[in-house]
């Protein structure tokens, strides 16, 4: 590979690095602390935040409109005039040359549509900041505190399932794959390290989760209880219902002033839900489904398989999963029977998506209805299985970081010292190859930052001790490398032929000692859990990031020196001259 090209490739990769490593520059340094604690806000927090802005805003702008009409438009408010210039190109008006507070809000066609644009504006900000803090890297539960959530599983909804009440074995058995489906959802939404366990009381799980103590993860994973299930609609009652809804717009079926005598036994009243504009569950209206799933549906446990395509004619997002032997052979006849009949997907209790049946399906279902993310969200959950038993969340808080701000701050500066005390010591002991050395040793903790900010890492203690290991062994690297050069240059061989020989004869010895060390660590990753497995992601990344800082870099800048730069004698010891 030509110098060229080298350096093209380095170039390259730094450009890379800084892009991954910029949100995370961004979110610690450039945010403030309360822009922080709002992008940790929950989705009714965020609607409640943006529709109290806009109504301030909304009330100052009317007021300014009434007691100054000329008044120009406030520089904050300037986004409000490019969708006035559009309302008043619609409705063919001429388009003012001054944008006015009365001008800006004329060219809205109520005052609704003026305060739901001022309430979009706030809430993109909040999501954008959402957005940043997810592709920034976190820090870890002993850095900076996070969020513990205790579960509790509801034995009353294990017992409906199974049709009888459950025996011990069959309660520890629901508790366990709970706890294997929790840590394995966790895992696939990107948050690393997670410490879930039994609880102290009997059927409780305690799910600590470092990083931020946002709820909007947690209800991600967890997806509410759990429950996911196909029923029957009755469409006979649910049409009942419709009409009387209409007539009663204010119904609620947890009101005993609307009470209906047209709802079956066996039959029981559902909300059908849609998502609004912050991803809330938002109540469209009431269905009547049949209840009994082993007579009149189908439990979201059959499901083997899922996945997110997009429909061929609406491109609109669909889940298309499949079903096992079994739950292909119940969908088959299920659906068979009611051939015609509406089928409700029915996830803790809310109906998200009902579809009449036009034909019997055994074993690949496609179901629509649903967003973009609440489609991925569904079809993760289905992949990581339907949970065993219903889980209540009983209690959910922040918590703090466990090691201080004083031990925090002792550590970084022992880390900045301890690199530090490396830089001078190659600078001093091996004078220009040292330096060399330190710039490849920057470089590697460089790539090793941006490789962890490209998967999202949270970075903990262990986490940190797997980076100054693998720094330790950039360092190593270095070393073998210019001992071997000293010993050809010694030997009288010139500069250019004692870099190439000091670069080929440790090459393998380098290789081996890494790669030995490698397998290790993917080992430990993959057999780990929680802190080990976070020592050995970081130790595997930098000990692939030395080698190549040690070994490609390294050589690099040697080759340029020595061909371009004409150096004729090695700055490497002050025996040697």
């Amino acid at each position: 590979m030509s110098k060229r090209l080298r350096v093209t490739l380095v170039l390259a990769l730094i450009g890379v690095g800084l892009t991954f490593i910029y949100p995370t520059l961004q979110w610690y340094y450039r945010i403030p602390e309360e822009k922080k604690i709002q992008a940790g806000s929950s989705r009714e927090q965020i609607r409640e935040y943006a529709q109290a802005r806009a109504k301030g805003e909304m009330d100052r702008l009317k007021a300014l409109a009434v007691s100054n009409p000329e008044a120009p438009l406030p520089p904050e408010f300037q986004y409000l005039a490019d969708k006035a210039r559009a309302n008043y190109r619609l409705a063919r008006r001429e388009v003012p040359g001054t944008w006015t507070v009365a001008a800006v809000l004329a060219g809205f066609r109520g005052e609704k549509e003026a305060f739901t644009e001022l309430e979009k504006r706030h809430h993109q900000e909040i999501m954008e900041l959402k957005d940043l803090r997810s592709r920034s890297m976190q820090l870890g539960l002993d850095l900076a505190g996070g969020m513990t959530v205790a579960l509790q599983a509801d034995m009353e909804s294990l017992g409906k399932r199974l049709g009888h009440t459950p025996t011990t074995e069959e309660k520890e058995d629901a508790i366990r794959r709970a706890l294997e489906i929790i840590t394995n959802r966790i895992d696939q939404f990107g948050v690393t390290e997670p410490q879930v366990r039994r609880g102290g009381d009997e059927g409780t799980i305690t799910i600590e989760i470092p990083g931020d103590a946002d709820p909007e993860r947690v209800r991600a994973f967890l997806m509410g209880k759990g429950s996911l299930n196909f029923h029957i609609v009755d469409e006979e009652a649910t049409e009942k219902l419709i009409e009387y809804q209409r007539a009663n717009p204010g119904y609620s079926p947890e009101n005993p002033v609307f009470a209906v005598d047209f709802v079956p036994a066996g039959s029981v009243i559902r909300g059908y839900y849609t998502k609004d504009a912050y991803g809330l569950d938002r109540l469209e209206r009431y269905i009547v489904i049949y209840e009994d799933i082993r007579e009149n549906g189908l439990d979201g446990n059959h499901i083997r398989s899922a996945q997110v395509a997009r429909d061929p004619v609406t491109n609109e997002p669909t889940v298309n999963f499949v079903l096992d032997g079994e739950g292909g052979e119940k969908f088959y006849s299920l659906t068979d029977k009611y051939r015609g009949k509406s089928l409700a997907i029915v996830m803790d209790d809310k109906v998200k998506a009902y579809a009449r049946i036009q034909e019997a399906i055994r074993e690949s279902v496609r179901i629509t209805g649903f967003g973009l993310e609440e489609a991925q969200n569904l079809a993760l959950v289905l992949r990581t299985a339907a949970l065993p038993v219903d889980l209540d969340i009983v209690n959910q808080q922040a918590v703090g970081a466990s090691l201080g701000a004083d031990a925090i701050q002792t550590g970084l500066r022992a880390s900045l010292v301890g690199v530090l005390l490396v830089v001078v010591f190659m600078l001093v002991y091996y004078k220009g190859a040292g330096l060399i050395a330190d710039i490849a040793l920057l470089l590697n903790l460089f790539f090793m930052i941006a490789t962890l900010s490209v998967f999202n890492f949270t970075l903990t203690l262990t986490s940190i001790a797997g980076i100054v290991l693998s720094v330790g062994m950039a360092v190593d690297a270095n070393v073998i490398i210019f001992e071997r050069m000293k010993e050809e240059y010694r030997l009288g061989k010139s500069a250019k032929a004692a870099v190439q020989a000091g670069f080929s004869k440790a090459f393998w010895t380098i290789m081996d000692s890494n790669i030995t060390t490698l397998i290790a660590s993917i080992f430990l990753s993959q057999l780990g859990k929680g802190p080990i497995q976070g020592f050995a992601v970081t130790l595997s990344i930098g000990i692939v990031t030395s080698m190549f800082t040690a070994l490609f870099v390294s050589r690099l800048i040697f080759d340029f020196l020595t061909d371009q730069a004409g150096m004729t004698k090695l700055s490497i010891s002050w025996r040697l001259r």
